[in-house]
């Protein structure tokens, strides 16, 4: 059964837009899901299904400035201008609370996937302790100097445009260079999926299409800079099950490479059980590929084996 809800932003004026996967009879665990730029939580329709014919309880929200999570539709791709990165986590978070407390006590995962990876990471820096684990899908490994080059050209853009200016220059530096593998491409999305009709479903979105704000790119750079911080990192709680996944064809993850690089920096920093899968030819988008089924499979099968050992 699918149910859609809504609960107060940490901004303060937004309504977050949240749906909740029920499956029949008993739930033997939760599957917190956070989802990618550019886009909204009900695109998880068929993993979420998927997931609760397997006794799994799956529950996502609109980040702010995506799906329905704004107040008009200028607010697509705006975070808030001071703390726009705190108030995303800070919905995260709370839409964690508000399930725990309608499911105390059972085994809590948490999936992010693209920008919704990296929050995910940052969450786990932050408020990882109770968690029974992981998965980190579509990530990438961003060098610091890019990241504070790019809060810094965000500011003086903002500085003469504004917060809510929609900038195709850093559009096409964040995003520009993706599709030189593809080449020549269909469309200038052909890196999310080697699926052309889950690409051709993508364009077809208004609330898939828009350009970010400076102010949203601005705020996502600075929870990158969150996570380049040893400091920050050091948090992650050590006992806790960190799955990667990708497309081997992802260039977010630079083709597999910067996957496994941040793979290896969990590894290296004492997280103790940390494992890694890519999918041949698979793009960015590993959950709407032609083997989806196949990576539907491997999640369940990697969920069940940290449910088990967390409840013995």
């Amino acid at each position: 059964m699918k149910q859609h809800f809504y609960y107060p932003s940490q901004d303060g004026k937004t309504k977050i837009h949240a749906i909740e996967w029920i499956p029949e009879g008993s739930i033997s665990a939760i599957l917190q899901i956070s989802h990618g730029m550019v886009e909204y939580i009900e695109r998880y329709d068929e993993f979420a299904r998927f997931l609760n014919e397997q006794g799994y309880y799956v529950v996502g929200h609109d980040h702010l400035g995506h799906g329905k999570s704004i107040r008009s539709n200028e607010d697509w791709g705006y975070f808030h201008e001071e703390k726009g990165n705190e108030y995303v986590i800070g919905d995260i978070h709370r839409l964690r609370q508000i399930t725990q407390e309608k499911y105390p006590d059972i085994p809590y995962f948490l999936l992010g996937h693209s920008m919704g990876s990296f929050l995910a990471r940052q969450y786990l820096t932050l408020h990882g302790n109770g968690l029974s684990g992981a998965i980190i899908m579509g990530t990438g490994n961003q060098p610091l100097f890019l990241i504070k080059s790019g809060k810094i050209l965000c500011r003086l853009i903002a500085f003469f445009r504004g917060w809510r200016y929609r900038s195709h220059f850093i559009n096409n530096m964040a995003f520009g260079g993706y599709n030189k593998k593809f080449s020549p491409a269909r469309t200038p999305m052909d890196w999310l999926s080697l699926n052309p009709e889950n690409v051709d479903k993508y364009l077809s979105e208004d609330c898939c299409t828009f350009i970010f704000t400076v102010n949203g790119y601005y705020h996502m750079f600075r929870g990158m800079e969150h996570l380049a911080k040893k400091q920050n990192f050091n948090r992650i709680p050590k006992n806790l099950p960190v799955f990667f996944v990708a497309g081997q064809d992802d260039p977010v993850g630079d083709f597999g490479k910067g996957v496994a690089s941040v793979c290896q920096k969990y590894k290296d920093g004492g997280i103790k059980d940390v494992s890694l899968k890519l999918y041949k030819d698979d793009r960015h988008e590993i959950l709407n590929e032609t083997d989806r089924e196949t990576v539907y499979e491997d999640i369940y099968q990697w969920l069940e084996t940290k449910r088990i050992s967390c409840t013995q």
